[in-house]
């Protein structure tokens, strides 16, 4: 996979710009300093899953339903899940080069496997709290704190090669620290929703995937969980 992800480096949609947790527009309803207008600098790329090749390694793992099966297994939910119908995000290449870095923010989705399958020299830890909101509260003040420098709660992984990690992206803010080094970090993100109809809303896929479908459109007129997006 790593030889994979280095072959399709060049189709990498890169990315730098502020953003906050939930990856959508300023909302000036909202006081400076509130989470929905924190901004931070995010750097980083994505190989999209529709550029994966037909034979892509990534490919067969996400559609395996072994493989999603093992995920509801793990997670021990009472609801079935299903692969990510976004075309964009389902299952990318996350691609970080020096100086990249992904600051704090949610997930569109559920729930996603992290499987990293290139380290980079220095840096590159995934920190994140573990359920800051859950769907009815989004908790920000907690997030607030986070975002301005506090500890309580987050927890760290310094991930190596290989390592399959899976964390409730929706619920659990995270980041990836500054990449240094020479060294590409390439880490696979496949993904699962208990809503199959649900995609990232538009400012969000254009804004990480450089592009967004007439479904994507389509979709974010349902609302999913009422969560901030």
């Amino acid at each position: 996979m790593a030889e994979e992800a280095r072959s399709l480096h060049e189709k990498t949609f890169w990315s730098t710009l502020e953003q906050n947790p939930y990856a959508s527009e300023d909302d000036e309803t909202f006081p400076k300093g509130h989470p929905r207008r924190f901004f931070s600098l995010r750097s980083n790329g994505f190989i999209c899953s529709d550029l994966l090749p037909a034979n892509s390694l990534l490919n067969q793992l996400y559609a395996s339903d072994v493989l999603t099966h093992f995920v509801w297994e793990c997670l021990e939910v009472d609801r079935p899940l299903y692969r990510y119908a976004d075309p964009l995000a389902s299952h990318p290449y996350s691609v970080m080069e020096p100086e990249s870095e992904f600051p704090w923010h949610f997930d569109g989705n559920e729930f996603t496997i992290s499987v990293l399958v290139q380290q980079a020299d220095l840096g590159g830890i995934f920190e994140y709290v573990p359920d800051i909101r859950s769907p009815g509260q989004e908790n920000y003040e907690k997030v607030e704190a986070i975002l301005h420098g506090g500890e309580e709660g987050v927890r760290r992984l310094d991930l190596n090669p290989g390592d399959l990690q899976l964390f409730k992206g929706r619920y659990s803010m995270h980041r990836v620290t500054k990449i240094e080094g020479a060294t590409t970090r390439y880490i696979a993100l496949p993904s699962y929703v208990y809503d199959p109809y649900r995609m990232n809303q538009p400012h969000h896929s254009i804004n990480y995937y450089g592009r967004a479908t007439e479904a994507h459109y389509e979709r974010s007129k349902v609302l999913v969980d009422g969560l901030t997006d």
